[in-house]
């Protein structure tokens, strides 16, 4: 028999600020964190405006011994590495990352049952550093892929890919997300890195549950965490039709409204979240909190029709196989928390998927949208889509909503102040860039 598998820690780092506490905060008021980018000079792209993390120094959430691997470690790595930290210290747990025992006699689990699976994205460089080295390819005053090279000689030019720091690689492969984090807190069991844009959060989750399901692991990590806020991704979903036109505006609330036909795109968001999924039956031996239970997962892929903003029977599938692992009908779901991206073609697939498995019973089913409040977090969008749905199944409370738009009919996702509300199941669900999709089912703590 499959072990139960349960949400025992969240670790969540937003716009919003750190901790699981401040992001439901800014969903509780309804307030959005999107705001004009101070990270770089934003005036050359058509949104300008994101969901910024203003401040977050890595160095604190990590021990004193690993502080110089901080240098390493790039935007993404900082806050999956920030998250995995919190997550600890809210399950109660005892790791090699707030232990002074090296030998692990006090860790609440061996290395071996600890797993780590961790969306990521793909992670752009910083601009300093590839201009710093890219000048040094000019040496008649005009670029050149063979000075880029380092020359043609044996011997080391300094120009170029030479100008780049030795570790330059290190900090920005995908994996260094789970490498951190493992390195960190002594996780030596099964791990993964998941890169499916936005469902790598909920693909990462599933992934989890499976491994400590079949008895491979007693407790993982699992989330994701991106940052898109530099050039480079800004340009990368520019370039794919994905981002709304803000010109100076400050209100970017107004530019980002799920399921709105009229919506002109969304707006990027770094943050991300890891939680602490446990065997439910050693997280009772030890007595940890529980928040929620995770009774169903369900993936697949979409064709090319997703594309063109058809019905999506890839994404109905994802979610069919999830409420079929979790043994409930669509009918038991009570709130849904959806990737709602603002991108009119994907909100029509998203809607009409979720017509095809809901039916009439779609109009009485609220949505809990986040872009408006933290913008799209790409692979980190999972792990606040997870953060939300856990705490408003832990609270019993739906946050207030944000849409300056208007929705199409049928759907509960327009804006809605936040209120108390019986709440046993909830559905997450993610389609993404690259036609992957990821639904997960939650249901309450008893």
């Amino acid at each position: 028999m499959a072990a139960r598998v349960v949400i025992t820690g969240l670790g969540c780092v937003s716009a919003f600020g750190a901790g699981h506490a401040a992001l439901w905060d800014g969903l509780m008021a309804g307030k959005s964190a999107i705001r004009r980018i101070t990270r770089f000079d934003p005036s050359g792209f058509p949104a300008r405006l994101a969901g910024e993390i203003a401040e977050l120094d890595a160095k604190q959430y990590v021990p004193k011994s690993y502080r110089k691997a901080v240098k390493v470690m790039a935007r993404d790595t900082e806050i999956a590495v920030a998250a995995a930290k919190l997550a600890v210290e809210d399950a109660g747990l005892i790791t090699k990352g707030n232990s002074e025992d090296e030998t692990g006699a006090n860790f609440t689990y061996r290395p071996e049952r600890m797993g780590c699976n961790i969306g990521a994205g793909l992670i752009a460089a910083e601009t300093d550093e590839m201009a710093a080295a890219m000048v040094t390819a000019r040496p008649q005053g005009a670029f050149t892929l063979n000075a880029w090279g380092g020359g043609t000689t044996e011997s080391s030019t300094g120009q170029g890919m030479e100008a780049l720091t030795p570790l330059w690689l290190l900090k920005y492969l995908p994996n260094m997300l789970a490498c951190h984090v493992t390195i960190i807190h002594g996780a030596e069991g099964p791990s993964n890195t998941i890169t499916c844009a936005e469902s790598s959060g909920l693909l990462s989750i599933g992934e989890s549950t499976r491994i400590i399901e079949r008895g491979a692991a007693d407790m993982c990590f699992s989330g994701a965490a991106e940052s898109k806020l530099n050039p480079m991704g800004m340009l990368r979903l520019d370039f794919a039709g994905r981002l709304a036109t803000t010109g100076d505006s400050e209100d970017g609330a107004s530019f980002v409204r799920p399921y709105d036909p009229s919506a002109s795109g969304g707006l990027v968001g770094e943050g991300g979240a890891i939680a602490i999924l446990e065997n439910a039956e050693t997280a009772a031996k030890r007595g940890a909190k529980v928040y929620a239970e995770i009774v169903g997962f369900g993936s697949s892929h979409s064709d090319a029709r997703y594309e063109q903003g058809e019905n999506d029977e890839g994404y109905r599938y994802a979610i069919e196989n999830a409420l079929e692992d979790a043994g409930i009908g669509a009918g038991q779901i009570d709130v849904i928390v959806p990737m709602g991206s603002s991108v009119p073609e994907l909100d029509k697939a998203e809607i009409g998927a979720f017509r095809a498995v809901f039916g009439a019973k779609l109009a009485s089913i609220p949505m809990l949208t986040i872009q408006p409040n933290a913008g799209n977090c790409v692979a980190g969008a999972g792990g606040l889509q997870l953060t939300a749905a856990t705490l408003a199944l832990k609270n019993q409370q739906l946050p207030a909503r944000l849409n300056a738009g208007s929705p199409g009919p049928g759907l509960l996702a327009g804006a809605a102040p936040a209120r108390a509300a019986k709440l046993q199941y909830a559905l997450l669900c993610s389609g993404s860039l690259g036609g992957q999709n990821a639904a997960v089912v939650l249901k309450a703590p008893v």
